[in-house]
Parts: structure tokens; sequence; C-alpha cells
């Protein structure tokens, strides 16, 4: 056990089940910790921040925020590599990673609290798992805890009644590209699961544990939620393919959800913070969607342009961005 990580997660967070897909899928020894009373005081220990998931390395360093963990993990382990051999697909690989880490939780997060079954549904889930030990009177008080604690964030990730229709609508669009996408491949750029499909699995993972999203994913989403149960063991079964292969199928989720909703909200929540805003409204679907502005989130932007700029060869590169209205959202004046 020496050599071996510990991931201090939980079942309930989209973040810490992409972080241990992605040791499984590397063979990376690791020691899966589910966040609780339990280990309260060796977490609090090691954090920095009260965030999940926390990875303890074997010389005792602790790493947090799953995509920098990923990041320095590959430095340390390049095989199998989650990139693609290509540097254009390995960029859309990265784009869909930031899309599913910055814009898929909202989807994932306003069905958990938005509806009531689904509320006491999360609840209940996780007042069991960070209180193993609680008796039944005990649980009772955390869950009604855990949902005046979670139900007001739902305006953190812009969920209110006014936007629930955009985010609902942004979820089964995602789903039907994903559902024509995976019809003949066993992962989102072919035979082998890359960095995009870690992102996107965390996030429909947990849909598909809650009520009404997980409801809609098995009556709608077969082979999407065939492939949620491929990552959590996933497994090299092929080659990369070709981006002219994925293209017919993948370009729609680069322009109808990335270009079309994540990237304009992305911008305007950056040049929000930019001018001292509170608050940012932005037209998505054609209606306002209007929410808190956040830091993270533009600091998240400025790394996705920097990666941008960072590209070798664009010849390949930009055609593709072009052809979804990408291009103009990773310009840094947009």
């Amino acid at each position: 056990m020496a050599l071996t990580y510990r991931i201090f997660g939980s079942e309930l967070s989209p973040y810490s089940v992409k972080v241990r897909s992605y040791f499984r899928y590397k063979g990376i020894p690791h020691e899966w910790v589910p966040r609780s009373t339990r280990n309260q005081a060796e977490f609090e220990r090691h954090a920095k921040l009260p965030l999940i998931p926390l990875v303890l390395a074997p010389d005792g360093t602790a790493m947090q925020d799953s995509t920098p963990i990923i990041e320095r993990m590959e430095t340390l382990h390049p095989e199998p590599s989650i990139h693609p051999g290509d540097p254009a697909t390995a960029f859309v690989s990265a784009l869909v990673e930031e899309y599913a880490d910055e814009w898929g939780n909202k989807p994932m997060f306003h069905y958990r609290w938005f509806y009531e079954a689904d509320q006491e549904s999360g609840a209940e889930r996780i007042a069991r798992s960070m209180n193993p030990e609680a008796d039944a009177e005990l649980l009772a008080g955390i869950r009604g805890v855990v949902k005046a604690r979670m139900i007001p964030r739902l305006a953190f990730v812009g969920s209110t009644p006014a936007t629930a229709a955009q985010i609902e609508g942004s979820f089964h669009r995602q789903l039907a590209i994903l559902e024509r996408h995976l019809e003949h491949r066993p992962y989102l750029f072919g035979g082998r699961p890359a960095f995009g499909d870690l992102g996107l699995f965390g996030q429909l993972y947990e849909c598909s544990s809650d009520p009404t999203p997980g409801a809609i994913i098995r009556a709608r989403a077969p082979r999407t939620l065939a492939w949620i149960e491929r990552m959590l063991e996933p497994r090299a079964e092929g080659d990369w393919e070709r981006w002219d292969a994925l293209e017919p199928t993948l370009l729609p989720l680069l322009h109808d959800e990335i270009a079309g909703v994540f990237l304009p909200w992305s911008a305007a929540n950056a040049r929000a913070l930019a001018g001292g805003q509170k608050e940012f409204t932005v037209p998505l679907d054609g209606r306002p969607f209007t929410q808190e502005t956040q830091k993270y989130h533009a600091k998240s932007l400025a790394a996705l342009r920097a990666r941008y700029a960072a590209v070798a060869d664009h010849a390949a590169l930009d055609p593709i961005l072009d052809r979804t209205g990408i291009r103009t959202w990773l310009a840094a004046r947009a």
C-alpha cells in the first residue's frame, strides 16, 4: 500500500468519479476513500479547500481539482495516453472536457436539486455516505440540512424557474447527439477513452443515478447509458479514429452545444467579471439566461484560450473550429 494513491471522493461527485475512472484506466494503484465523518480529520489535514476529489500521492503530496489532477498524472503515466495522436482531435477532446466540467455541471446540478424527487434522493444518499454511523433519526435531520444547503445553490449554477427550460434543453440536445455518435464506437474518439470522455462521463454518470434525468437517459439514450457504464471501468478496445470519421456525428456537439451555449455563456461571464458586474445576462437559445458572475469559470476560459494559442499547427484545427463557430470565442477579445 506504500505506493498506492488515495482518492478521497464521493459516488455523488462528478469530478470524483471522473478521476477514479482515469486511475482505473491507467491501472495506477489507488484506494477509493469515500469522504465521510470517518476520515474528516485526515481530509482536513491535507485539503487546502473543502472540495473533492482530494488525491494523496504516495509521497504525501495532496492534489485537488480534477483537471489538474489528471494533467499531472498524465505526465507521470503517459501510456496509454488519453489524448488522440492527431493534435486537432486532441484539442477537440480537451474542449469537450472543458465543456463538460463548466457547462455540463449545470444540468447535473439542476436536475439533482430542482425537482422534489431528486432533492430527496440526493439528500438521502449524501447524508448516508457522509455519516455511515448515523441512525434513522439523525439521518432525517441531516437530510434536511443537506437540502437547506444545496437547494439555494441552484442560483449559483444559473438554475432558476426562468432558465430551467434552457438547461434541460441543453441536456436533451446533448443526449440526442451522443446517441447518434456512439452508435458505431465505444468511446467518443474511437476505440479508447479520451480526456473528453472522462469529463462528460462524470456529469452524465451522476445524472443517470438521479430519478428524473436517469429516467430520461434510460428511456431515450440506451447507447449513452451503455457508454456511461463502460466508463466506470474503461479500457482500450481499439485505436483512435480519424477526424473525418468522427466529424459527421461529433460536429453537432461542437456547433450546437459548445459554440451554441457554452462558449457564449463563458465569454459573457468573463466580460462581466472584468467589468466588475456581480450578475450577467446572455441570450441562449433565443432567451435571456441570467447568472451570478463566477471567477473560476473566467479562469478556466483563459486556460482554454491559452491551450488553443499553444497549438503548434492550426492548419487542421482552425477549419474545424470555423465550421462550428467556435474559433471566434477563443479569441481573447470575444
